[in-house]
């Protein structure tokens, strides 16, 4: 059998918590097939560099049949970190800290984001793909977007894959069953707290989420709120921020994109919005989606009732807000 060409994943802040848990993921052969080599491209700020090495000597050590090269490159020199690369995974980013509003966090973040939009039209492959894990994730994925006109809108998600993971638990929890039972779950908006997980369209064991969990309170009021908050529990219990769980989803969001959705599920991302359900088109928003492995659509036919159209206004009119406060950012 021919052996394919290598696939070229680049990873910003790759010595970072979730790029480390990311990484050994990648090169195994786990997210893009047994037969695919991958040639990872690791991106750190320049203090942080001497830590690749570190981490470069693990893969090796790790002996994966499928990691078929490392590059490693430092933020200073972005278009040849980008060069040639089919997909990036956009981690690296400053954390919001204790008494940082995230208006703040929004307006620091953004610059780094416009490099890198620069950066990947200026040196990624014709068929690059991008996921942006970074947080505001929404409003980055905008603004890098926007600065690589080049690079077809639909080629550029951010990452709303947590929060249809964290979901899913809750309600296989809540119904006693196994998380694999719960499917067309989506997630609307922004990767916030006021994100709205969507229970009026999930099933569970293919039958109606609200048919199975007959708490209809738990649903509008618990379910959600645990949700939204569940990045904010996480800190407080561990004195950090998801990391092997954000970078599980990340690498869910990417097996997600270039595999086959089944039937009857969807799978959730936020991406550049056409006016789907009435969403202002322009925003980075989380849609129900689903893949045939090359090309992805919004489903259509989503129930949407009061309650769900009164959270999914909530949180466009958040994505709204974060778009006008970056504006001067975006070309």
């Amino acid at each position: 059998m021919t052996t394919p060409a290598p696939i070229r994943v680049a990873v910003t802040g790759a010595a970072g918590q979730i790029g480390y848990a990311s990484l050994f993921r990648l090169a195994s052969g786990q997210i893009f097939g047994a037969h695919r080599p991958v040639i990872l491209h690791l991106i750190e700020v320049p203090p942080v560099m001497a830590a690749l090495d570190g981490i470069h000597m693990e893969l090796d050590d790790c002996a994966f049949p499928t990691l078929a090269g490392v590059v490693k490159c430092d933020s200073d020199h972005l278009e040849e970190a980008f060069r040639d690369v089919n997909f990036v995974i956009l981690v690296g980013s400053i954390p919001r800290k204790q008494g940082m509003e995230r208006s703040d966090l929004i307006r620091i973040n953004g610059p780094i984001f416009t490099n890198t939009g620069k950066a990947i039209q200026a040196a990624a492959a014709k068929d690059v793909r991008v996921v942006v894990v970074g947080n505001p994730c929404n409003t980055n994925c905008l603004i890098a977007m926007s600065h690589a006109p080049d690079v077809p809108r639909d080629r550029w998600f951010a990452m709303t894959r947590l929060d249809q993971n964290r979901a899913a638990a809750q309600l296989a929890q809540k119904s006693g069953r196994p998380v694999a039972s719960v499917s067309n779950l989506a997630i609307w908006g922004n990767h916030s707290s006021t994100q709205y997980p969507d229970f009026v369209n999930a099933k569970i064991d293919e039958k109606p989420v609200t048919s199975v969990i007959s708490d209809h309170a738990w649903l509008k009021g618990d379910f959600v709120s645990t949700v939204q908050q569940r990045g904010a529990a996480v800190i407080k219990a561990r004195g950090a921020s998801s990391a092997a769980s954000a970078a599980n989803a990340a690498l869910d969001t990417v097996k997600s994109i270039i595999t086959p959705t089944p039937a009857g599920d969807c799978f959730s991302a936020a991406v550049y919005s056409d006016g789907s359900y009435g969403i202002e088109s322009g925003l980075v928003t989380g849609l129900p989606l689903s893949s045939d492995g090359r090309n992805w659509r919004v489903l259509p036919g989503f129930q949407i009732d009061d309650f769900s159209r009164s959270q999914i206004d909530k949180t466009v009119a958040e994505l709204k807000q974060e778009r006008d406060t970056v504006r001067d950012l975006l070309p």
